[in-house]
């Protein structure tokens, strides 16, 4: 069981142009945000939708297909475990942040 703990497994659709980041060290980081969809049934029978965003993170070298092949609109199935951290904005707040750092992705939908 221990290969169950941490993981997540999102299929949805790329909300915005991935971020790529060069770091000084070569490697390359790649952000974006990935928008799952569901909807059910109210107790009086009205389809609700429901549209959940999450913050995606990528390492290494999946980024250069993420960078050649992902754009806005594109939907991906990912799989990776959920992370949290804190980080301090602009005007000196603290904020707190979940991300999904993905470790494997397919590309879904037809091809363009």
């Amino acid at each position: 069981m221990s290969t169950l703990r941490n993981k997540v497994q999102l299929i949805g659709n790329v909300g915005n142009d991935p971020q790529i980041t060069n770091l000084e060290n070569g490697k390359k980081v790649g952000r974006f945000s990935l928008a799952t969809n569901e909807s059910y049934r109210t107790a009086k029978g009205e389809k609700v939708e429901k549209t959940d965003w999450h913050n995606v993170v990528i390492w290494g070298k999946p980024v250069a297909v993420i960078e050649r092949y992902v754009t806005k609109g594109k939907q991906l199935a990912i799989e990776g475990k959920l992370t949290s951290r804190s980080y301090t904005d602009k005007e000196g707040n603290e904020r707190y942040i979940t991300e999904v750092v993905a470790n494997d992705f397919v590309l879904l939908g037809a091809k363009a």
